[in-house]
């Protein structure tokens, strides 16, 4: 289903997928010299350069399901499609950098749900480990099973075989490099997946004879594609991306959470060698992001003018690559497809991984024996739980199959925490008086107001996807119900939450010495 042009490979296509897979393995070898803690593990020491940290946040975001189903609703919607990387990406990457990753950087956490329990106590830590961590396990196995598709459909190989070869693949220069590998390794998939995807882009555009003939060929299909060039569509349009769902559910919630309460990304963030490395890495994000659509979008609307009788949109892509790229160039943008691929299932593994390291066996072990557990016992725990973690997944990578939208459940799964996890993030950074009370209470509700709604979406919301208004509506109540809930609780002590709340003394030398402490 991923690509259908297997059979357009030549041994030079071949030559330079197989040479691509094989130096990811040499990186992961190389990479391994440099880990010797468990914070070289998890954070790269925290010493990665923003511009490292920018393009893996990128590629890591964008899988190449995305690329073909982005293409593919570019093909069916129009560039409104491209709003899921301007309006429902760049924004929120310029808010997150100024407003939430200071604070991220200065208390010296891991991973967000600690943050969230510096904040609010280890009930609120606890329901988001909880979620963050099968959040992303269930991606890690849409990813995996994705991975195999991919490898099944460009060399005819088994797909359980493209699941271990993934697994293994992935796993090994993984468990070897930690985040260093993870993210070295992005930023050469992504070099990959954005020449590639500008090699198809150009090839395809000259074909055409260019962007003015392809936006006259598209609108003398007829009156039902006028909007096709229009970025936001009326509440009327029978697109699922109205404008006020794009910009009340997308653009202020959905991406805004995305964001800032992402391990995959925040993840990332925490391991930049300061806080301006920190900062500059998700505004070097951004820019990079704005070039997204026009590798991703404009290939999906080029199908619509070449081929404008494509049962299934989805197959835009495929038939670009299957009928425009010479050999070698379509063995680079093969390789562009598996850069995005393994991308993401390095991300969400690294980061499930932290998740539980540093919020369970960290403070259980504490909890136990009223002492910090060993570096190296982090370590060794890191690089095992990596592999049961890979494993694990392509165990259940197979149950993919059963669902018919992907995309949408994973929307779907999404919309039902971040509404509520923005909520807490929002009020525990600007307010001081919101509480663990009121954080309990307003995730606890806002979650299952997510699900109501959920439940009864497409007959509240007939002409959009549902997640949308879900997101938009649940961060609303939870953010109401935090601060209503707060006030009838007791205020949380000044002291536990000093650099963690906007207008905190930060410049006393108390409050320098606890940062310091933290970050240690």
């Amino acid at each position: 289903m991923l690509l259908a042009a297997e059979s357009a490979l030549t041994s030079i296509d071949v030559a330079i997928l197989v040479f691509y897979l094989v130096a990811v393995l040499a990186l992961g070898i190389v990479f391994s010299r440099y880990v010797k803690s468990s914070g070289d593990f998890f954070l790269a020491g925290k010493s990665l350069p923003f511009w490292a940290i920018g393009m893996s946040v990128v590629v890591s975001d964008i899988g190449a399901i995305d690329m073909v189903a982005g293409a593919g609703s570019a093909y069916r919607y129009g560039l409104a499609q491209a709003n899921f990387d301007w309006l429902g990406s760049v924004p929120a990457m310029i808010f997150v950098a100024f407003i939430f990753v200071p604070f991220y950087w200065r208390s010296g956490v891991s991973t967000l749900p600690e943050f969230l329990g510096k904040r609010y106590g280890p009930v609120v830590r606890f329901f988001q480990s909880i979620i963050w961590l099968g959040f992303l396990i269930s991606m890690l196995a849409v990813m995996i099973w994705s991975s195999a598709v991919f490898l099944n459909e460009i060399l005819n190989l088994n797909t359980y075989a493209g699941i271990w070869i993934t697994v293994a693949l992935v796993g090994f220069y993984t468990v070897l490099g930690g985040l260093t590998a993870v993210v070295l390794t992005d930023v050469i998939q992504m070099v990959i997946m954005f020449v590639g995807t500008a090699g198809l882009l150009f090839l395809t555009l000259n074909r055409i004879g260019g962007v003015d003939a392809l936006v006259e060929t598209v609108q003398a299909r007829g009156p039902e594609f006028a909007e096709h060039f229009k970025l936001l569509l009326p509440s009327s349009t029978d697109s699922p991306y109205p404008w006020s769902g794009i910009l009340f559910g997308l653009g202020i919630v959905l991406s805004t959470a995305y964001f800032s309460s992402n391990q995959a990304v925040i993840q990332r963030v925490l391991g930049a060698r300061s806080e301006w490395h920190a900062k500059a890495s998700l505004l070097f994000a951004a820019f990079l992001k704005l070039l997204v659509p026009v590798l991703v979008i404009l290939p999906g609307l080029a199908a619509l003018a070449l081929y404008p009788e494509l049962e299934n949109p989805d197959g835009a892509v495929p038939r670009l690559v299957a009928d425009v790229l010479p050999p070698g160039v379509m063995g680079l943008v093969f390789a562009a497809f598996a850069a995005a691929l393994m991308s993401s299932v390095d991300s969400y593994l690294n980061s499930a991984t932290t998740i539980i390291v540093s919020d369970a066996y960290r403070p259980l072990y504490r909890l136990h024996t009223g002492a910090s557990p060993t570096d190296r016992s982090c370590l060794i725990l890191g690089r095992v739980l990596t592999v049961l973690l890979i494993v694990a997944a392509g165990v259940i990578a197979p149950v993919i199959e059963n669902f018919e939208t992907i995309y949408s459940a994973m929307q779907t799964l999404f919309s039902l925490f971040q509404g509520p996890t923005l909520a807490l993030l929002l009020l525990g950074i600007f307010s001081r008086r919101t509480n663990a009370v009121g954080a309990v209470v307003g995730l606890i509700t806002g979650f299952l107001l997510a699900l109501c709604l959920n439940v009864v979406g497409d007959s509240l919301f007939p002409s959009a996807d549902p997640f949308l208004f879900v997101a938009f509506w649940a961060f609303v109540w939870s953010l109401v119900v935090t601060s209503v809930v707060s006030r009838f609780a007791k205020a949380p002590d000044p002291e536990s939450i000093r650099g963690l709340v906007w207008g905190s003394i930060e410049h006393d030398p108390a409050t320098q010495k606890l940062l310091r402490d933290r970050l240690k």
